[in-house]
């Protein structure tokens, strides 16, 4: 039996909003878009979007803050984060932050892939690793999740179907 507990069980969550984010707030030209919408036959929140590396940039984020209010949530007693996924065969990161972490560049990452079809990965925190920060992950105060295309230039698609702690 699989212990799961939803973080995302449909595409609008009870914790708080999904938000867009590009390089454009540090003067890059990625564009992108975030839309509530039926992918494949389920209801997801999909990013799509150019990556671009001109003027320093290289990233589009959909992220969603664990509270309304910016408090943490306790994933302690959880092993990681699965997301349900779809895409056009790109990778991917899963950032983390908590309320430990007081600069926007600092996070705990872990790279996926997203296929054409519909796919469930499972992401250890084990495997989170630490960028920016000497900071040890504390799941007791996990904070944001982010889903990112970053790093080279490409056309992203990213469906989101489901997000689950699982132990």
């Amino acid at each position: 039996m699989k212990l799961v507990a939803p973080i995302l069980a449909d595409p609008t969550p009870a914790q708080g909003e999904w938000n867009l984010f590009t390089d454009r707030v540090m003067g890059g030209v990625s564009n992108g878009t975030m839309t509530r919408e039926i992918v494949a036959g389920r209801d997801a929140i999909r990013m799509r979007g150019d990556v671009s590396l001109e003027n320093s940039g290289g990233f589009i984020q959909i992220s969603l803050d664990l509270a309304p209010t910016g408090d943490a949530a306790d994933a302690s007693a959880w092993t990681g984060i699965e997301i349900d996924v779809l895409g056009r065969g790109e990778d991917y990161s899963l950032r983390l932050r908590t309320t430990d972490l007081t600069q926007s560049w600092q996070s705990y990452r872990q790279g996926f892939f997203a296929g054409p079809d519909w796919t469930t990965v499972r992401l250890p925190f084990a495997d989170f690793a630490p960028h920016r920060t000497e900071t040890p992950l504390d799941l007791a105060k996990l904070r944001r999740i982010g889903l990112v295309a970053i790093g080279r230039e490409f056309s992203a698609d990213l469906a989101v179907g489901g997000l689950r702690l699982y132990a």
